[in-house]
């Protein structure tokens, strides 16, 4: 199963130190609070760790059903493999 990592949307807090993981199934809902405060929360867009025997080049991420994005800039970042999600991420 999958580990996720979520935040507060607050930004903060004092009882998670700002993040947390959750192993949830693919098909499980997105958790909207905390489990621990209580404070609404969002998933974050965290790094698949692959290595070994795993291509990282853009047809292979592409072929895989990821979806790659790199920072074009301040809180922007720009779709550069795969088909899933938006073609532009803008993060505040």
């Amino acid at each position: 199963m999958p580990l996720y990592e979520y935040a507060p949307t607050s930004g903060r807090c004092d009882q998670c130190a700002g993040k947390f993981e959750v192993v949830q199934r693919i098909a499980d809902d997105k958790l909207t609070q905390c489990p621990r405060c209580g404070q609404a929360c969002e998933r974050q867009i965290s790094r698949v760790a692959l290595g070994g025997k795993y291509s990282t080049s853009e047809s292979a991420i592409k072929n895989s059903g990821f979806t790659r994005y790199q920072k074009a800039e301040n809180g922007v970042y720009e779709r550069t493999a795969g088909t899933g999600g938006p073609e532009i991420l803008h993060r505040d």
